[in-house]
């Protein structure tokens, strides 16, 4: 099981251990996503699940609701002995890895579409700082189709979800449409 942890100062973390930051919107977290968790942290000793805040995406989730869904989500993965931690960021990527004393971001990829924004992304960040490396895992072979997006868009459309994220998700998304469809609107959320 992993040890989830809310925060964990830099003194926690012995200098020896390897840290990861894996960042995303997570809205909401999938089965993709968690593929890519428990890989990841089969690769690090200490992995930082980054929720960023990204307004600008318009999420449908809060990112405090986001946070909660991924902490509810890794509580009960098998991390193989890493530590997992889930924070919300709003700064730049790699200010919050270094911050964080991460050393790798890794970032999943599902199709060749992903692979040309996640290389210039890469390339941009190893210019900020070169001594943060950044990983690319392929995502699972059941898992490449599967998106946050599409399962929004499943999900309103009274689609079935259930193979995509995982039972308190799709329950928490549910709700949300219902209330969506009872009201014609989403209830507002904070970005706290």
């Amino acid at each position: 099981m992993a040890t989830s942890q809310t925060e964990t100062s830099k003194a926690e973390i012995s200098k020896g251990h390897r840290i990861g930051v894996y960042p995303g919107t997570f809205d909401p977290i999938t089965n993709g996503h968690m593929d890519i968790i428990q890989r990841a942290a089969r690769q690090v000793d200490h992995l930082i699940i980054g929720v960023a805040r990204n307004a600008g995406k318009g999420p449908l989730y809060s990112t405090d609701e986001r946070v909660a869904m991924v902490r509810e989500d890794v509580a009960a993965l098998n991390a193989g002995g890493a530590s997992i931690e889930v924070r919300a960021f709003d700064n730049l990527l790699m200010h919050f890895a270094i911050e964080m004393n991460a050393r790798v971001i890794i970032r999943g990829l599902r199709a060749v579409s992903d692979f040309e924004y996640e290389f210039q992304m890469a390339g941009m960040n190893a210019r900020l700082n070169p001594k943060v490396e950044t990983i690319f895992l392929m995502s699972s072979e059941k898992h490449q189709f599967i998106s946050s997006r599409f399962v929004k868009e499943i999900g309103r459309l009274g689609g079935d979800i259930r193979h995509f994220v995982s039972a308190r998700v799709a329950e928490r998304l549910a709700e949300r449409f219902a209330l969506e469809a009872g009201n014609g609107t989403v209830p507002t959320t904070s970005q706290t």
